[in-house]
């Protein structure tokens, strides 16, 4: 029951990414949360938390009588992530360091959750079977994953594009990332012994010069680069990153069509009730 290798790495510039994805997609996050049922007066285990957005989107969410708690294994991470809690005066959220098949509490919550975590474990069900020992019974268990296979553009107008996205896929692959994991949610959940999910999907779709999107994609493969390389997927100067966001602005700009980033699949349900007649 292996945890993950976090093949974007735990540089700081990797760090500034993630919190500029998490801006992102805030609102889809949210709308997941909130349909899963998460509510004031909560208290929330975020796994895999990173710098901290989930967890301080959560923490919002339960309001000053909830909780959160935020685990990740990157010292690194939950150092920017205490920082930029104590900065905007959170108080209802704390930060463990720990690898999620290790994580122990003496308490129970009223939610597990997490955002692209489950893509890099091995095993998914093992983690979320061991992780919904610690949420009471009738408690929320929610998660939002990626599609990557299923991002759209145009390959004849957009063939830089193109090549980024496989870039992104081969790189993550061989880094045993699942850039499936947003369509097996529902199988995962099942082989984790819960319920079958609710379910719902997101997308980002933009086109012409003030896109977001080319900054966005940029960003991922400069922080997957050595891994590109470590890999033979790509050379850094093949790539030549200094330029890679323009180049892909202009190229989506002049084709006039649009790019559409991989789906966001968000999936919710609760912890069984078992009842004392079901223990007999």
């Amino acid at each position: 029951m292996a945890s993950f290798d976090y093949a974007l790495g735990y540089t700081e510039t990797e760090a500034q990414r993630l919190i500029r994805q998490s801006e992102f997609y805030a609102e889809f996050t949210e709308d997941v949360l909130r349909r899963a049922g998460l509510d004031k007066g909560m208290r929330v285990l975020d796994i895999g938390c990173g710098p901290g957005d989930v967890s301080l989107l959560a923490a919002r969410l339960v309001g000053p009588t909830g909780a959160v708690v935020g685990a990740d294994r990157s010292e690194k991470s939950l150092s920017l992530a205490v920082d930029r809690a104590r900065l905007g005066n959170i108080r209802n959220i704390s930060f463990i360091q720990g690898e999620l098949t290790h994580l122990e509490f003496n308490e129970t919550f009223d939610a597990l959750i997490g955002r692209f975590v489950l893509m890099y474990l091995s095993d998914p069900a093992a983690i979320l079977r061991r992780l919904i020992q610690f949420v009471r019974p009738g408690g929320i268990v929610a998660f939002q994953e990626m599609i990557i296979t299923n991002s759209g553009t145009n390959p004849q107008d957009l063939p830089l594009w193109r090549q980024c996205s496989a870039w992104i896929m081969n790189g993550f692959i061989q880094n045993g990332v699942d850039i499936d994991m947003g369509a097996k949610l529902y199988t995962t959940y099942r082989k984790a012994g819960l319920p079958g999910p609710t379910m719902n999907l997101h997308a980002r779709i933009s086109g012409g010069h003030n896109s977001p999107h080319p900054e966005y994609l940029a960003g991922i493969i400069s922080s997957l680069l050595p891994e590109l390389e470590r890999h033979g997927i790509a050379k850094s100067d093949e790539v030549g990153i200094e330029t890679l966001a323009s180049r892909l602005q202009m190229e989506l700009a002049d084709s006039d069509t649009v790019s559409i980033l991989p789906s966001l699949v968000g999936a919710w349900t609760r912890k069984p009730i078992i009842s004392n007649e079901d223990n007999s």
